[in-house]
């Protein structure tokens, strides 16, 4: 339960402190006294969006601070989840800095603001008046039935399944428009496959053979030079006869030489060096031949090799040779559609399968609870003066699955005798709408077992005896969780067991708003002036008392 909130600096809010006890509190004050207020500030722990148009110094932080009672809600496996600190009396604390950062805090430990409206759906329902146009949505309905039929654990094991299905689908429709593709490219991506194939491509070929043409280009060239080198190497004053000669005179001289000098050594080894290169030369020379027609066929390989990598932008024949291998897998996955498309069909059936028992045994558990729910709404609705009204709950099962389950659920409501239920929103007005709403948050305290719900002027369109009724049943559901009720209706007013008054009062330099908790006399009062207005006559008085019972 909220236990106590602290609000600095946020609206027209300078600083208030708030404590609530169990039970039902009340809160009331005059149109614009900043009642909406408080749940704007209450909104921000719970998680909602902050902005720094809200501070009220724009040259200081908005701090607010709820604290909650959590103990009875076995909570600490979710914030051990979210590596968040644990406490029993847990202090949420939201910070809104001039320049517009906010920060969240959970018991002092930094968090992040998704964190805070995971948290607050399991602690605080707030129900601001907007909220009964939900009446008009029919997945609230289908919740409003889960909660009953406590689906949760269940209906989280089908979205599961359900996501993993809609998966599939979407990937069959991927592959089946792939192969609807590759079947219309197929001719031209075979042709091209086959040219790439029929060149026998290898890697770096074309370096191989251009350093080949060259080479044969200049056959006589090379040959003539050769015979020259072959000369310098072996006539009587070539080079390999001096080395040889040179070796052997300072053969003579090479016991006197440093140790280290291997002269002797050194030439002989240049020798046999420039020999092995004169063999390999001359060898050279008799391979190589001018061939026009062998020029002509290397011309020829290497301009199919050209036009192959000009036509598909690359610089080698490896880059063509890769871009074969591709397109022969891309034929091959093409051969193999059909295959896996129908490997995929039988995933999908399988998944339907599952699909289908989990949407039963939520439909079977969903049915079950639709004449509860039935009764339980038009029991209140009896109670508050609506004695002709019908309520019920129509089912049909979807036409395929949805994220849901297969059953479509709609609230049907008919106010006057003998009248055929139809949607919601076309035939309740404001009152019965608020009415309807409150039967149905309250069905939902007993089912969500939330520690806190937060009505704003849920009374919205009622008065007299209908007022007094509702402020009745958030009295009694009091009696299990808590509950504030902000009102205009001195019916409901009376009902709580705490009564705060929000009012505006002004400052040297500001119109500021505050919130004080009234005591009995102070409450009498209160109630009074809802009654006659700001004159407060005797029998206002008097009525006020009776409506507290005093």
């Amino acid at each position: 339960m909220l236990q106590q909130l602290s609000i600095r600096n946020y609206a027209l809010i300078d600083h208030t402190d708030i404590t609530f006890d169990r039970g039902m509190s009340v809160i009331t004050g005059e149109t614009g006294a900043g009642k909406s207020i408080l749940l704007g500030a209450l909104g921000l722990v719970l998680g909602q969006r902050a902005d720094a148009n809200v501070l009220l110094d724009k040259n200081q932080k908005c701090v607010v601070e709820a604290q909650i009672d959590i103990s009875a809600y076995k909570l600490e496996e979710f914030f051990a989840a979210e590596d968040a600190e644990y406490d029993d009396v847990t202090i949420i604390r939201r910070e809104i800095a001039p320049n517009g950062k906010s920060r969240a805090f959970v018991n002092d430990s930094p968090v992040n603001v998704s964190f805070l409206k995971q948290i607050s759906t399991r602690l605080i329902d707030v129900h601001s008046q907007h909220q009964n146009m939900l009446l008009a949505d029919d997945n609230f309905h289908l919740n409003v039935v889960d909660a009953v039929a406590q689906t949760h654990d269940e209906l989280a094991v089908y979205a599961e399944k359900f996501a993993e299905y809609k998966r599939l689908i979407s990937r069959e429709a991927q592959m089946v428009a792939d192969n609807e593709r590759a079947t219309r490219d197929q001719d031209y991506l075979t042709f091209q496959f086959s040219q790439l194939d029929e060149a026998h491509l290898i890697a770096d070929e074309e370096t191989t053979l251009e350093q080949e043409r060259d080479r044969l280009a200049h056959a006589e060239e090379i040959k003539s030079e050769i015979a020259f080198a072959t000369q310098a190497f072996e006539n009587e004053a070539g080079i390999l006869p001096t080395l040889t000669s040179l070796a052997a005179r300072i053969g003579k001289i090479d016991a006197y030489l440093p140790a280290d000098t291997n002269a002797q050594q050194r030439i002989e080894s240049a020798r046999i060096d420039l020999s092995d290169l004169l063999k390999t030369l001359e060898t050279v020379g008799e391979t190589v031949e001018y061939d026009p027609e062998r020029i002509a066929q290397v011309e020829q390989r290497l301009d199919t090799l050209y036009t192959l990598m000009q036509k598909h932008k690359v610089q080698s024949s490896s880059e063509l040779i890769a871009i074969a291998d591709d397109m022969r897998e891309k034929l091959s996955a093409m051969t193999n559609f059909d295959l896996q498309i129908e490997e995929l069909r039988r995933e999908i059936a399988a998944k339907r399968l599952e699909l289908s028992a989990i949407a039963e045994s939520l439909t079977r558990r969903r049915t079950a609870v639709f004449e509860g729910v039935t009764e339980y709404v038009s029991v209140l609705l009896r109670e508050m003066g609506m004695a002709n009204a019908v309520f019920a709950v129509h089912h049909e099962i979807a036409a395929d699955f949805t994220a849901t389950g297969l059953d479509c659920v709609r609230f049907m409501f008919a106010a006057n005798k003998n009248g055929t239920p139809t949607d919601i929103a076309k035939v309740a007005s404001g009152g019965e709408m608020s009415r309807l709403m409150l039967s149905i948050k309250s069905l939902l305290s007993k089912s969500k077992g939330l520690p806190t719900i937060i009505f704003d002027e849920i009374d919205t369109g009622v008065s007299g005896e209908i007022a007094d009724r509702m402020g009745g049943i958030m009295n009694e559901m009091a009696s299990h969780m808590q509950v504030i009720a902000i009102t205009h209706l001195p019916q409901v007013a009376a009902k709580g067991q705490c009564h705060y008054r929000v009012y505006k009062h002004d400052t040297d330099d500001r119109t500021v708003s505050d919130i004080v908790r009234l005591s009995a006399d102070e409450r009498t009062t209160e109630i009074a002036k809802m009654l006659s207005g700001a004159t407060i006559s005797d029998a206002a008085l008097q009525n006020a008392r009776e409506l507290l019972g005093r």
